[in-house]
């Protein structure tokens, strides 16, 4: 290892970049992904984590709760903060649409009297009926 950096416009390997791009976590993960076969390079599926890629090469990531398109634009040299990895790589991502934009949070809300009644609506409904529901007269 002679610790020499590699230079703006060369190819790098294929986990490496995903890592110093900030696309995945860390580099395991990174060579996860593209073993499994979620990484597509210019179309094509790529399954060695040792794949070279540099500079306007389109990469397609299927991620868990999102798909990326991606254009290298340079090789990186470390995994900087945000700013610096943002500028490895130019976003084709459509943006989500309008279902994909809710989180199963949001999606899972549900109107106002569908459903089982929450407890405030039971209260409710206790007060509207006449007598006492539970006593022993």
């Amino acid at each position: 290892m002679d610790g020499k950096k590699p230079q703006s416009g060369s190819r790098q390997r294929i986990d490496k970049w995903l890592f110093f791009a900030r696309i995945l976590k860390t580099r395991t993960l990174a060579q996860e992904r593209v073993s499994a076969g979620h990484v597509r390079v210019n179309g094509q599926v790529v399954r060695q984590p040792s794949h070279l890629v540099g500079p306007g090469d389109r990469l397609e990531v299927a991620l868990e709760r999102r798909d990326l398109i991606l254009v290298v634009t340079n090789a990186g040299e470390r995994r900087g903060p945000y700013e610096e990895a943002r500028l490895l790589y130019e976003d084709l991502t459509p943006p989500p649409s309008e279902a994909e934009r809710f989180g199963p949070l949001e999606q899972a809300t549900r109107l106002p009297g569908a459903g089982r009644p929450t407890k405030k609506e039971r209260r409710a409904i206790d007060r509207l009926q006449p007598g006492e529901p539970w006593s022993d007269d």
